[in-house]
């Protein structure tokens, strides 16, 4: 019997989707690294009968940095990281995913990715995809597909499985890219900053002061909300609280949609109109 390997972006995910894929008839195990489980399963996949193992990874596999020697801020200019050579690593070594997955792919003939439909997700797929593809067996034909799901329901994941494309690898080089893109600018314009303002100041903690691309609209949307908050100017408001005393004895306090008003002549007609009773809403 053939195995196909199924790969999901987080534990969570990997069993609502073997769940759904599997009717409820699943075995589950735990993975050698301890963070993703395994969720065993029979059907059909390419006309045949074979044996599905649904598991996930915990975000990205890889990460990227630069090699050792240039770890050392007095000894490197920041310039330099403009220029230096990159390596991937292991973005958590403490998971042993790279292993983890070989091992789950290995004699596998079908690898299916149900990664996140972004690219980051694109990207993911592709470290998986290298990750394992040495260990599986070799198929005539594609051996390799993507997933592409909106939602976590029975109708869009069966849908997904019976329409299965072929990951999209110039997605997943945009991230490559804007992860190179990331690591230079930020490493290189935090140790720059960070030298440069170190004991300019005597209330700066300039032990580490980081800057990174994605950094500059976060701290855009923080000073907007600053500015807002010290611009505010409080106006007064009126609220209709009403309590219905009930024939039992009992009281009823009502709750108004509308909340509140800032015309004060407004919520005196409110509260006249309904003295009055005459159902004013």
């Amino acid at each position: 019997m053939k195995t196909v390997l199924m790969v999901a972006e987080k534990p969570s995910l990997a069993q609502s989707l073997a769940k759904i894929l599997s009717n409820g008839s699943m075995t589950s195990r735990k993975g050698m690294n301890g963070a993703c489980s395994v969720h065993d399963y029979t059907g059909r996949f390419n006309g045949e009968q074979v044996h599905f193992k649904m598991t996930s990874v915990c975000g990205h596999v890889m990460g990227v940095d630069f090699p050792g020697r240039y770890n050392n801020w007095d000894k490197v200019d920041p310039v330099e990281l403009f220029t230096a050579p990159i390596t991937k690593k292991e973005a958590n070594p403490n998971l042993h995913m790279p292993n983890f997955l070989r091992k789950e792919a290995t004699n596998a003939d079908y690898l299916v990715l149900w990664l996140d439909c972004d690219k980051e997700g694109e990207n993911i797929c592709f470290e998986v995809i290298d990750c394992v593809c040495g260990v599986m067996n070799r198929v005539h034909g594609q051996q390799i597909y993507r997933a592409r799901f909106s939602a976590i329901t029975e109708t869009d994941i069966k849908r997904a499985m019976n329409t299965l494309v072929e990951p999209n690898k110039n997605e997943a080089l945009s991230v490559d890219a804007r992860q190179e893109l990331d690591l230079r600018i930020g490493c290189a314009f935090t140790r720059y900053q960070t030298r440069f303002f170190q004991n300019r100041y005597g209330d700066l903690d300039s032990t580490v002061i980081s800057y990174g691309p994605c950094q500059t609209p976060t701290l855009g949307f923080c000073v907007e909300r600053h500015d807002k908050i010290q611009s505010f100017k409080p106006e007064p408001y009126w609220v209709i609280n009403v309590t219905v005393s009930l024939p039992d004895g009992k009281s009823l306090k009502l709750d108004w949609e509308r909340v509140r008003l800032f015309d004060r002549e407004v919520a005196n007609m409110f509260v006249s109109r309904i003295k009055c009773g005459d159902g004013a809403q």
